[in-house]
């Protein structure tokens, strides 16, 4: 009897999360602009990087101790030529529009840029920050440039930090990041490698419905997996993968000033039970793989 019932007790515990071991790739990350003593967002802990230098070194020190062998980041052309030079091939440079002042280089010297590899992806394009719609004719010479050299193009998507439009950018507008927005640029470029940053959270039917009706359009999980409540975060992504996504999903951490914020972004995905090891691998590792067209890495 008392075996039996332990039988049972095992049965029916709970299933814990599988912790992923896997190779990682990171398409979110941001380099320069430290922010001396800036408090975590989430843990209210001041930033453990107090200089780029830190920030840098912090940074791949975090990609190396998850796994990450491939990250993409975007930030001030210095900032990213040094992070090239320190991580090597684990670094992809990437055009830059920030959510401050720093507008998109001229098409002609992205062009240059792209045909001799100084960047490889077109993002990120925090168009919002500016008040400016991503389907707008301003961005079409980009978009051009993007299609001719195969270049993947991410766009901020969602929502931005609490008194935006007070603080740094007074054009920003919440209803900017709805990823219905993108549906304009779609049409024109059916070959065009996009994908939605921060997965268009909280507009969870209009993110559906892009990922539904353009195939090629990805999602990244970055600063939701570790900036809004856990459970929030596990339901949003829950809901994307009932609804198919999974294999459209990507990891991304969007480490702005906080190294550590990569740790955090990876326990908000491998925290979520439902996940099972094949997903995670794929969200992980084999979507952006597949995306970035870069080789998989062999593991389990």
């Amino acid at each position: 009897m008392r075996l039996l019932c332990l039988i049972l007790l095992l049965a029916c515990a709970p299933v814990l999360a599988q912790p992923y071991k896997g190779p990682i790739i990171d398409v979110h990350l941001h380099v320069g602009a430290a922010a001396p003593g800036a408090p975590n967002p989430a843990t209210g802990q001041p930033t453990t990087a107090n200089t780029d230098a830190e920030r840098e070194r912090l940074t791949l020190e975090r990609m190396r101790q998850h796994g990450i062998v491939l990250g993409l980041v975007s930030g001030p052309d210095a900032a990213m030529a040094s992070m090239r030079r320190a991580g090597g091939e684990a670094i992809w440079a990437g055009a830059f529009l920030d959510d401050g002042r720093t507008p998109l280089p001229p098409p002609d010297v992205l062009r240059k840029a792209f045909a001799n590899g100084e960047l490889k992806v077109m993002g990120e394009i925090a168009a919002q920050y500016h008040g400016l719609d991503p389907s707008d004719a301003w961005f079409e010479p980009y978009l051009q440039l993007a299609e001719e050299f195969d270049i993947p193009v991410g766009i901020h998507t969602g929502l931005g930090p609490p008194g935006t439009p007070y603080g740094c950018c007074p054009g920003f507008s919440a209803g900017l990041g709805n990823p219905m927005r993108l549906e304009p640029l779609l049409k024109r470029h059916p070959k065009l490698r996009v994908w939605l940053m921060h997965a268009g959270w909280p507009y969870l039917q209009e993110t559906k419905a892009i990922l539904h009706v353009y195939p090629q359009v990805h999602a990244d999980l970055s600063v939701i997996n570790w900036i809004i409540p856990r459970q929030e975060f596990h339901d949003y992504l829950q809901a994307l993968v009932t609804a198919g996504f999974t294999d459209r999903l990507m990891f991304g951490s969007d480490q702005m000033v906080w190294p550590e914020a990569i740790t955090l972004a990876v326990e908000g995905v491998d925290s979520a039970a439902f996940l099972t090891p094949a997903q995670k691998r794929a969200i992980f590792h084999d979507n952006a793989a597949r995306f970035l067209r870069v080789a998989k890495v062999a593991g389990p």
